[in-house]
């Protein structure tokens, strides 16, 4: 699990940067949640990052990204990676077609692609290793821990910038 460790290391290269977050997932498939739950977190929190819940159809966001030219997109989705539950991993953005994905109408390789085709922009891809995604079925626990450690290491990196551009 050392991914699961140096992520918000990683995630804190997004500090200073136009940054966009994107939240996949079905907020009633139990761990999928994982995408929007985080994004809506994040809203609460207020950040100084633009938030997108794009719930499981990531599709109809591509021009509102586009539209909005960041320079990063960050990417949240529950990933099957063949982890234990609640691992955190950012997965290369070419490495994605090798994961299992079921629950969306896009698959976010495509997804990615038809947005990079579009604007010059660095995609990162956090994926939330699920244990289950059944209808109806709630957050596992250790998804449950895994989505508060992705929001507070967001939170810290956006907060941060938000506060030197107060003073």
């Amino acid at each position: 699990m050392p991914e699961d460790r140096q992520f918000p290391v990683q995630l804190s290269k997004l500090r200073g940067t136009k940054t966009v977050i994107v939240g996949i997932g079905n907020i009633l498939k139990g761990d999928d949640a994982a995408g929007p739950l985080i994004c809506r977190r994040l809203k609460d929190i207020g950040i100084c990052a633009e938030v997108i819940d794009a719930g499981t159809a990531p599709e109809n966001y591509i021009q509102v990204i586009v539209s909005k030219a960041p320079e990063n997109l960050l990417v949240i989705d529950a990933v099957d990676f063949q982890a234990e539950p609640g691992t955190i991993e950012l997965v290369e953005p070419a490495r994605l077609s090798s994961f299992a994905f079921s629950t969306h109408t896009l698959s976010p390789t495509l997804f990615l692609g038809l947005i990079s085709k579009q604007i010059d922009v660095e995609i990162l891809f956090l994926g939330i290793q699920p244990r289950r995604t059944d209808f109806a079925g709630s957050l596992t626990p250790k998804v449950e821990e895994a989505i508060s450690k992705v929001a507070n290491a967001l939170a810290r990196v956006f907060a941060a910038e938000q506060s030197k551009s107060d003073t």
